[in-house]
């Protein structure tokens, strides 16, 4: 299904190609009323001119948020639309997952692990003239993460149940995956992440499509 480009950043040819071969139209209707609430929340204040921040968070921060702030950062950039930072955080911090690291790059993101350890940093670049997207597992609290004005999007159940507050949100708004975790270690683990990785850019171009910048 052919996708409508507003003028925006040349993200990478593969990423290019992955969007536009995403479908929006399978979106089921009851996750679109989720979806439609975070547009309007985003398009709301880019009129307004106002910066909008996005925290995307999951119990470990080690697999859908890290995946949902980075396809929330590339939309973005994607359609053009100015003054929007993606965050993510957990209510744990752990290390973000070997294999979606992988996903990524074989989406067409360029990545370099640029630390080792028990909790490895990551550049995360979408377009060769664009800042790079650091991934890392971290609290919600932690310092790279908004402590005001932001978004909080609880992308998965858990973390939905476990944070009913999140301290500093503007709003908070409930879009749980399904977790890859749970393939781990099986001979469909790549396509699992895939086919995650890919609903959640789905989902993502879907909002940011909406916005009028």
């Amino acid at each position: 299904m052919k996708k409508m480009k507003k003028k925006g950043t040349i993200v990478f040819s593969e990423i290019e190609n992955t969007i536009q071969k995403l479908d929006t139209s399978a979106i089921a209707v009851e996750r679109q009323v989720t979806l439609d609430l975070l547009a309007d929340f985003i398009q709301s204040k880019v009129l307004s001119g106002q910066a909008v921040r996005l925290n995307f968070i999951c119990t470990h921060n080690s697999r859908r948020s890290h995946l949902a702030q980075i396809w929330a950062q590339t939309m973005t950039a994607y359609f053009g639309i100015p003054a929007i930072f993606c965050y993510s955080g957990g209510t744990e911090s752990t290390a973000l997952f070997p294999m979606v690291a992988q996903t990524l790059g074989a989406a067409g993101f360029e990545i370099d692990k640029i630390s080792e350890g028990n909790n490895p940093i990551y550049s995360i670049k979408y377009a060769a003239n664009e800042l790079p997207i650091i991934g890392f597992s971290k609290k919600i609290a932690h310092p790279f993460n908004p402590k005001s004005e932001f978004v909080a999007v609880m992308t998965c159940s858990q973390a939905d149940e476990d944070c009913p507050l999140v301290l500093g949100a503007e709003k908070r708004l409930s879009l749980a995956f399904e977790d890859p975790k749970a393939f781990d270690g099986t001979p469909k683990q790549a396509q699992k992440y895939k086919e995650r990785s890919l609903q959640i850019a789905t989902e993502l171009l879907y909002v940011f499509s909406k916005i009028k910048a």
